[in-house]
């Protein structure tokens, strides 16, 4: 394994480190030294930044994705006071008449607690988001949560058209996952990569199998005529995907190129310059560590840049 490679692993590793996290929230100095990396990714530590953020980039024509990070909470109370902070927020898209969808990992609101909490929680966004017509994506957590991510989700869909969820390409289960999905709901699918550190044996390693395989996905999808989102930064696969969106002839409403703030964002301006509708995703809150961390992870070189950032 390359240097670089191994790098990526370990990053990936330290993401869910937990115990790294609340070390880094708890500690000003390193808080504030990491957060100068960390900006390049994020849209904002409050609300209010995120809101002027997503303006901005609706100004460029693009529409956005709102996700307030954090996961894993561990009390009642802390779930509720995050599902009140998503009810905000979704209340804040409608009345500064912002084009987003909101984007939420179901742990932030009561997963790792109970599967139960998490669901009624989310029941409340889901309702509150319909009233205003603007959907919610339930984002990708680590392979230990994804059945019951995949069962609250089965679970939610038929009340709810407006929520959607994430599948990642590069685990083995996906392929079952996907076809339980299209058959028990319906809303948007977003297909991402995969970041999260995995058992050995549990997903396929980056390279032209993942590529193949996340292609494979996509035009399911689209042969299944079910909204899909495109999460990738890699420009050959997208210029596949392109190549099918052709071939099939595949509307507009019913795809979208969805990429991170801070990454390869001329890639997205030249997307959407072409035609193609597109989304930016923008996270805030001061939860930064592991999306810091899995972005980096995702390519090693943007260690460097990292490094810059911190002692600029």
């Amino acid at each position: 394994m390359e240097l670089k490679e191994k790098a990526g692993a370990l990053l990936k590793i330290a993401a869910l480190n937990e115990g790294a996290k609340e070390y880094i929230l708890n500690n000003p100095e390193l808080f504030k030294l990491l957060l100068k990396a960390a900006k390049r990714y994020i849209g904002g530590e409050k609300m209010e930044e995120a809101i002027v953020t997503a303006k901005r980039i609706n100004a460029k024509g693009l529409p956005t994705s709102l996700e307030f990070m954090g996961e894993s909470t561990r009390s009642v109370e802390e779930s509720e006071l995050v599902t009140q902070h998503f009810t905000n927020l979704i209340n804040k898209v409608k009345e500064e008449n912002i084009n987003s969808i909101i984007s939420l990992d179901l742990s932030h609101i009561g997963l790792a607690i109970d599967k139960d909490l998490a669901y009624n929680n989310l029941v409340l966004l889901a309702e509150s988001a319909y009233k205003k017509n603007i959907e919610i994506v339930i984002s990708a957590e680590g392979i230990d949560r994804t059945d019951n991510i995949i069962n609250t989700f089965c679970k939610i869909s038929p009340d709810f058209p407006n929520v959607g969820i994430t599948l990642q390409a590069y685990l083995n289960r996906t392929p079952k996952d996907l076809e339980r999905i299209l058959n028990e709901t319906q809303g948007k699918i977003r297909i991402v990569k995969g970041a999260f550190a995995v058992p050995s044996g549990h997903a396929v390693e980056r390279g032209k199998h993942l590529d193949d395989l996340y292609i494979k996905y996509i035009e399911t999808l689209f042969l299944k005529n079910r909204r899909c989102s495109i999460a990738t930064h890699h420009n050959i696969v997208q210029n596949r995907v392109k190549e099918l969106i052709e071939q099939y002839d595949i509307p507009k409403s019913k795809y979208e190129f969805e990429m991170l703030l801070g990454i390869q964002e001329d890639l997205l301006n030249e997307t959407y310059k072409e035609g193609y509708p597109c989304r930016q995703y923008i996270v805030y809150g001061d939860e930064w560590y592991l999306y810091m961390c899995n972005r980096i992870a995702e390519n090693p070189d943007n260690l460097f840049q990292a490094m810059v950032d911190i002692m600029s």
